[in-house]
Order: C-alpha cells, then sequence, then structure tokens
C-alpha cells in the first residue's frame, strides 16, 4: 500500500500539471509509456504525466504501488544499486550544496530548502554541462606534477649530480 502522505503529494503533484491533450500515439516518445516500458501497456493506462525516480526499496517494487502509480499516469524509474550514475548524482549534489550554502550559514531548515531550490533554479536557467575529469581533475593532475616536477628521481633521465 502507498504511504498515504506520499499518495497525497503525488496527487497534489499531479493536479498542479497540465492535461494531456494529445491521443498516446501523438505524443513525444518520452511521453509515451511503450518508450519506458519497452512495449505497449497490455491494459489501457491513463497518459503519462510523470516519471518519477525512485530507490530500490523492497516496498517500492509491490504491485499495488506500482499499480496505484500506473493508474494515475506515474511512471517509477528506479535508480540503479551501483555504477557511474550514483558517482554522477553524488557529484552534482555536492556541486549544487557548494554553490548553495558556500559563505552562508542558514538559521533555520526553511533558508537551507530557499537556498537550494534557488540555486537549482538557477542553474537549471543556465545550465553547464557535466563533465568527468574536468577543471577540478586538471587542477589536481597540475599539483601533482609540480609536487613531483624538482626532484630528480621523477624525471625520465635522471642525471646523477656530482658535488
Amino acid at each position: 500500500m502507498l504511504h498515504p502522505w506520499l499518495q497525497a503529494e503525488l496527487t497534489a503533484v499531479l493536479a498542479a500539471l497540465p492535461t494531456a491533450t494529445l491521443p498516446e500515439a501523438e505524443r513525444p516518445p518520452l511521453a509515451r509509456w511503450a518508450t519506458w516500458l519497452g512495449h505497449e501497456p497490455r491494459d489501457p493506462l491513463p497518459s503519462l504525466r510523470l516519471v518519477l525516480i525512485w530507490d530500490n526499496l523492497a516496498g517500492h517494487l509491490s504491485w499495488s504501488i506500482v499499480r496505484w502509480l500506473f493508474r494515475h499516469g506515474v511512471l517509477p524509474l528506479y535508480t540503479p544499486l551501483s555504477g557511474s550514475w550514483l558517482n554522477m548524482a553524488e557529484s552534482v549534489q555536492r556541486i549544487l550544496v557548494r554553490r548553495a550554502l558556500d559563505g552562508h550559514q542558514p538559521q533555520s531548515q526553511a533558508d537551507l530548502i530557499t537556498w537550494l531550490d534557488d540555486t537549482v533554479v538557477g542553474w537549471n536557467a543556465a545550465p553547464t554541462p557535466f563533465v568527468w575529469h574536468g577543471k577540478r581533475h586538471e587542477r589536481r593532475r597540475r599539483a601533482r606534477q609540480r609536487h613531483l616536477g624538482g626532484s630528480p628521481a621523477t624525471q625520465a633521465d635522471a642525471q646523477l649530480y656530482a658535488a
């Protein structure tokens, strides 16, 4: 059974979304059930209105919850259990927190939530690509070279210095 609080939250989110007016066949591919399911649904479903990214808790996988979501036009998309996706998600989270909180001391939970929300809205308005091995990686690589660069032991053709 879907937790009543979560059911109420999802119902409120769905109520705030615009109604889908296009028939399923005319909708963009990412707005169609078949794109996500890999086949046409067996039973008729309402228009897909929301993709809910969820973790793999056992309760989230139960058929009663999935059926409720499907009947309300919500597709649960489960996060991978491991791998680079999690690394990227954690990196993006670290970037958002750093941008929102650098030089600030939130005095309340509301401040913290507002600052994080504003940071996400700002980043979405002018997104920057996430690049693996970006500027930070390059800075660290150069720093390693500087730290080791003066030692004859690290030079390719080390010369012996006579005193």
